[in-house]
C-alpha cells in the first residue's frame, strides 16, 4: 500500500517510509568502504592511507548536493502541503539545473587545486601522488555525485523512496563489481578503485535525471522554470546545516589525519580510515531516517497539522534511542572482525585499530540525537537553528576535543574526542528542542 505524506504516521508507517532512505544512505556510504577494502588488501597500506587522507576534501566538494537536497525538499514539501504542486515542480527543476552548473564549476576548480591542497595538508612523496591520482578521477564525476546526494531527499519528497533505493542499490553494486574487476582481477590498483567509484556515481546521478525528465507517476518532474532568487536563497539557508555538517565533518577529518600523522604516522591514518568506514555506515542509518522523515515533518507543518507533528517527533525520538543503543552494542561486538577485514595483514595496525574501535563505538550512543535534531529544524524551515546544531556538533566540539584531549591521553585522546563531542552536541540539541517547542507547536 502506497504511503503518502498526508497520512497519519505510527511507528510502523514511519519505519516503512524511512527504510528505503536508510538503505540508500548506507549504500552511498559503502562507496568509500568498498574502495578502502580493495585498496588496503590488494594495493597496499600507503595507497589505503592516501584514499582516507584525500577523501574528506572530496566530500567537501560534493557537500553542496546535501544542501540543495535537504533545504530544497523542505521548501518543496511545504509547497505541496499548501496545495501548490506547480510551484513545487518549478523549485525542484531550478535546483537540479543549478546543481549541475555548480557541480561542473566545482569539479574544475577541484582538479586544478587538488595537488597544492594535498601538499598543504601534509601529503608528500608516494602518498601525495596517490592522493592526486585518486582524487582527480573521482572529481570527473563530481556533478553526478552531487546530484546523487540531492536525489536521496527528492525521491522521498516525490513519494518514491523505493525507486530512490533501487537507484542507490544499482550504483552501489556497480561500485562493488567494478572494484572487484578493476582492482582484484585486472590489478589496475588505485586507478581501478577510483574509476569504479566514479562510474557508480554516474549511475546514481544520471538515472534519476532521466526519470524525472520523463513523464512519471511521482509528485515531481523536471519542467521549464525561471530563476527564483528567493526560493534559491531559502533553500541555501535552510540546507546550510547539512552543508555545514558535511563540510565540518570533512574539515575535522583532515584535522584528525594531521593529529594522527603526528602521534602515530601512516598507521594512525589507516586505523582512522577503518573507523571512518564503520562510522559512515552506522551514521548513515541516522541520516537516512532523518532524510526519510523530514518531508513528512515539512508537509504536516505546512498543512498546520500540529498534533501529527507532535506525534512524529515523539515517535522519532523513541526510534532514534533504540537505534543508538543497538549501534553501540554492534560496534563493540563487531570491533574485532571488522578491523580484521581491513587491516588483518598487519598485527601492529590491527591492534591500534581495535583499541580505537572499542573507544570510538561509544559515540554512536549520542550521535543520532543531534543528527535528527538538526534535520528536524531544517524540515520546519528553521535553517539557523539547524545550522547552529550542526556547526557546534561537527566543528566546534570536535575540533576543541581533538586538539585538547590528545595532550592528556595521547592517541587515545583522539578516539575519546569524538565521544565527548557527540555527548555535548546531544545536550545542545535537547536544549534547542525544549526552547523552540512553543514556537513550532510540537
Amino acid at each position: 500500500m502506497k504511503i503518502q505524506l498526508s497520512d497519519h504516521f505510527n511507528y510502523r508507517k514511519l519505519l516503512r517510509f524511512s527504510f528505503p532512505s536508510i538503505v540508500m544512505m548506507i549504500f552511498t556510504s559503502i562507496y568509500g568502504v568498498v574502495d578502502g577494502f580493495f585498496v588496503s588488501n590488494y594495493v597496499g597500506k600507503t595507497p589505503f592511507a592516501a584514499v582516507n587522507f584525500i577523501m574528506p576534501f572530496l566530500m567537501i566538494l560534493g557537500a553542496m548536493g546535501f544542501m540543495f537536497g535537504t533545504g530544497g525538499s523542505a521548501l518543496i514539501a511545504q509547497a505541496l502541503g499548501e496545495g501548490k504542486p506547480d510551484r513545487a515542480k518549478k523549485i525542484f527543476s531550478l535546483l537540479i539545473y543549478v546543481s549541475i552548473l555548480c557541480g561542473i564549476l566545482i569539479a574544475l576548480l577541484g582538479i586544478l587545486f587538488l595537488r597544492p591542497i594535498a601538499q598543504f595538508l601534509g601529503a608528500e612523496g608516494v602518498m601525495l601522488e596517490n592522493c592526486v591520482t585518486y582524487g582527480r578521477i573521482i572529481l570527473l564525476a563530481l556533478p553526478a555525485f552531487m546530484l546523487q546526494f540531492e536525489f536521496q531527499s527528492f525521491f522521498v519528497t516525490a513519494e518514491k523512496p523505493q525507486l530512490g533505493l533501487a537507484v542507490t542499490v544499482a550504483a552501489g553494486m556497480t561500485n562493488i563489481l567494478l572494484d572487484a574487476l578493476f582492482v582484484a582481477v585486472f590489478q589496475w590498483g588505485l586507478v581501478g578503485a577510483a574509476v569504479a567509484t566514479a562510474a557508480s556515481q554516474l549511475v546514481g546521478g544520471i538515472i534519476p535525471v532521466i526519470y524525472f525528465a520523463c513523464p512519471n507517476s511521482s509528485l515531481l518532474r523536471l519542467t521549464k522554470t525561471c530563476f527564483d532568487g528567493s526560493a534559491l536563497l531559502k533553500t541555501c539557508v535552510n540546507g546550510s546545516s547539512e552543508l555545514m555538517s558535511n563540510i565540518s565533518m570533512s574539515l575535522v577529518g583532515m584535522l584528525y589525519n594531521v593529529q594522527l600523522m603526528k602521534y602515530a604516522g601512516e598507521d594512525g591514518v589507516a586505523a582512522y580510515g577503518v573507523l571512518m568506514y564503520v562510522n559512515m555506515i552506522f551514521l548513515a542509518a541516522f541520516i537516512g531516517y532523518a532524510v526519510g522523515t523530514a518531508p513528512v515533518v515539512s508537509y504536516h507543518y505546512g498543512a498546520g497539522d500540529y498534533n501529527e507533528l507532535k506525534g512524529l517527533l515523539k515517535r522519532s525520538l523513541v526510534i532514534i534511542g533504540i537505534f543508538s543503543v543497538s549501534m553501540l552494542v554492534l560496534g563493540e561486538v563487531l570491533a574485532l572482525p571488522l578491523s580484521h577485514i581491513f587491516v588483518g595483514y598487519d598485527q601492529g595496525l590491527l591492534e591500534l585499530t581495535l583499541k580505537g574501535f572499542v573507544i570510538y563505538s561509544f559515540s554512536f550512543l549520542f550521535a543520532g540525537m543531534a543528527i535528527y535534531g538538526s534535520s528536524f529544524f531544517t524540515a520546519l524551515g528553521d535553517g539557523l537553528t539547524s545550522a547552529l546544531i550542526a556547526f557546534l556538533r561537527t566543528l566546534v566540539f570536535q575540533i576543541a576535543a581533538v586538539i585538547i584531549l590528545p595532550l592528556i591521553w595521547g592517541i587515545d585522546g583522539i578516539w575519546v574526542s569524538i565521544v565527548v563531542a557527540e555527548l555535548m552536541a546531544t545536550v545542545i540539541t535537547v536544549f534547542f528542542m525544549v526552547i523552540k517547542r512553543k514556537k513550532y507547536h510540537y
